[in-house]
């Protein structure tokens, strides 16, 4: 009798220890209990050790209307965040027709449309997708750098090497350099104004060559670049716009430039306290900071019009000094898209 109670407790914890059944990697996962949790913490970071991003190198990033984070990863497909839930589409899971993501853009009816590099465009409304390709549409190439959309609802596509197209869900519009006033066929900014007037950097990855920065009414073609401006160099990244309506440009080897319209200051490492010339990612938080991400090595740097201040891996919880994108939220948290150390947030004061 003793031996058999003994056995049977013995099977119990046997039992017990086994471990449970693991969802199929073609479901898209959830985040692991270890997932770091934002309260509190001035800097978070997210990588696939601790959470379910999918890839530690940040290609595209986006924030919807209802504060979800996108994040497109370097050949781990795409991830949707919502603070506590990750979901992950990929190739084999989804209508994903790529898992190398540049580009993620949101419209006003909350779909994602998504720019691969090698697959085309996507559209997902949260259930299905469609697939714009240079088999089925008139997307002039399938790597894409980076999206846009214009208050019309008009999709632009910037690519690697063919040019500008536009969308606008029926009829596609391509721009190039044999077509129109575009200085060069690689587009890897647009950005939008006030106005209406789309800015185009044009440049493409992994080549140091540009035709530096078109303006683009609808009619006019109006470029900016080293032989005729104060732009310090012709490869540029996406510009954005200060309070006052001034440009400020990103460029490759050439430093930090603002232009008010009628002049130009090119910030560099000779100049000011940036602390590399290959500047990839920009944005301005509400206070009106210029927050700037540099190329592997330098970490990320706020100006606030005098002071510049660096943060990197050494005085801060930033997981790597190589940024691909930023991006701020309507709390005021800043994602940092990083080459190879994940996702990072940061917020004075504590991340909400």
């Amino acid at each position: 009798m003793i031996t058999f109670f003994a056995f049977s407790i013995l099977l119990l914890i046997l039992i017990d220890c086994q471990p449970s059944p693991q969802p199929s990697s073609t479901s898209p996962p959830s985040a692991s209990a270890d997932t770091p949790s934002p309260q509190g913490q001035e800097w978070i970071v997210y990588n696939t050790a601790n959470s379910g991003l999918p890839g530690d190198t940040v290609y595209g990033l986006a924030i919807d209307a209802n504060g979800n984070i996108w994040i497109g990863t370097d050949a781990a497909g795409l991830a949707k965040f919502d603070g506590d839930t990750w979901t992950v589409y990929n190739t084999n899971n989804s209508g994903l027709p790529n898992d190398t993501i540049y580009a993620i853009a949101i419209d006003a009816h909350g779909n994602a449309w998504i720019g691969t590099y090698g697959g085309g465009l996507a559209k997902f409304n949260g259930e299905t997708w469609t697939i714009y390709n240079t088999d089925n549409s008139g997307l002039p190439s399938n790597k894409i750098q980076h999206l846009t959309v214009d208050a019309q609802g008009n999709i632009w596509i910037g690519t690697h090497e063919s040019g500008l197209a536009k969308f606008d869900g029926e009829s596609w519009t391509v721009y190039d350099t044999d077509n129109s006033g575009l200085p060069y066929d690689g587009v890897q900014g647009l950005t939008i104004d006030a106005q209406g007037n789309l800015w185009i950097a044009t440049g493409t990855y992994w080549t140091d060559l540009g035709g530096g920065l078109a303006k683009f009414d609808g009619e006019t073609w109006t470029v900016y670049d080293t032989d005729n401006s104060g732009l310090p160099h012709n490869k540029i990244f996406p510009v954005v716009f200060d309070a006052q309506g001034s440009k400020w440009i990103p460029t490759y080897y050439g430093g930090l430039a603002r232009f008010d319209g009628a002049n130009w200051t090119v910030y560099t490492t000779d100049n000011s306290g940036l602390p590399r010339n290959e500047v990839l990612a920009l944005t301005i938080d509400a206070q009106g900071n210029i927050w700037s991400g540099c190329w592997n090595g330098a970490g990320l740097t706020r100006f606030d019009g005098e002071i510049w201040k660096v943060f990197d891996t050494e005085n801060s919880g930033l997981p790597y000094n190589g940024f691909v994108r930023l991006a701020i939220d309507t709390k005021g948290n800043m994602w940092i898209g990083t080459f190879g150390g994940g996702l990072a947030v940061y917020r004075e004061g504590g991340v909400k």
